[in-house]
């Protein structure tokens, strides 16, 4: 664990199970309790693939699919002999689709893991790729700072959660020249009664994790506090912007270009971030989503 001082400009190398030490007796630790699905399937003979983004009605999905020219409106398939067929085309490229009965994604869904992972799911990812405390079923991507929490060490520190269910944005880079004009795609996220009474009562928050902190941000930003209910965000936190609740933060090491490495860069300011960068390079950390960590003071 990178530990980042913004104050002082410090950065220094320590092992996760040192967290502890660098918390106060009323940190409150805000954690999300999304769960990941096995959103990917592939058509019976094995030649389309379609992931799941969201339920839109009864056995309708809204996804995305591969390759595009064989799933046009009309077109259509079968997964686990259940009859599909392509409804509509969004402007964005999605598609509708509706099924003739149920899909059970347990049974015939894969993990969409990061496509830097170079790799196809494992059965052994199933349980790897998912927190401990994940609860909420609906995400394409485990919110991976919580990746690192034993139930051991939970039990010990004062937490509570929120829900951002991670959707398939989460790994597209920005492109556009002036990243103010970058478009974040929407999250559903909520959060109860009792989680919003606990981090308006705490006097310094640590976010676990990027999503917990597009939650906060986006509430507090419409309140200013946090209030309990769910909706959607899509809050897009880069230099220049401002923090209205979340104070700390811990993460992981993420892509160039992307999102979320302008967030850390909105939070610690961006010279010292590619300071860090630059030494997580050096003392050889693992980057992405089963790497290392970074905490930011």
């Amino acid at each position: 664990m990178m530990v980042v001082d913004r104050a002082s400009g410090e950065i220094s190398h320590r092992r996760f199970r040192d967290l502890p030490g660098y918390l106060r007796p009323d940190d409150l630790l805000v954690l999300n309790d999304t769960r990941v699905v096995p959103a990917r399937v592939f058509t019976d003979h094995g030649r389309k693939e379609l992931l799941w983004l969201e339920t839109v009605g009864e056995n309708r999905w809204r996804c995305l699919v591969k390759p595009g020219r064989r799933m046009r409106e009309n077109q259509e398939f079968t997964v686990g002999g259940v009859r599909g067929v392509v409804e509509k085309v969004l402007e964005n490229g999605d598609r509708i689709v509706a099924f003739n009965a149920p899909i059970d994604l347990e049974e015939h869904g894969h993990l969409a893991l990061p496509h830097y992972m170079n790799r196809e799911d494992e059965v052994v990812d199933r349980e790897r790729y998912q927190t401990v405390f994940a609860r909420e079923a609906g995400a394409i991507a485990a919110p991976t700072a919580g990746l690192h929490f034993t139930c051991e060490m939970l039990e010990k520190l004062p937490h509570t959660s929120v829900t951002l269910h991670v959707g398939v944005g989460t790994f597209r880079p920005v492109t556009v020249e002036r990243i103010e004009d970058h478009r974040m795609h929407a999250e559903s996220y909520a959060i109860s009664s009792e989680a919003a009474e606990k981090i308006n009562a705490s006097e310094r928050i640590v976010a676990v994790g990027t999503t917990v902190t597009r939650v906060l941000e986006h509430v507090w930003s419409e309140h200013g506090r946090i209030v309990p209910g769910s909706g959607e965000t899509e809050i897009f936190l880069h230099p220049g912007k401002q923090f209205g609740r979340v104070e700390t933060l811990l993460t992981n090491f993420h892509l160039p270009g992307s999102t979320l490495i302008m967030l850390v860069a909105a939070m610690a300011g961006r010279d010292l971030i590619l300071e860090a960068y630059r030494q997580a390079v050096a003392e050889r950390y693992r980057f992405y989503s089963y790497g290392d960590c970074m905490l930011i003071l």
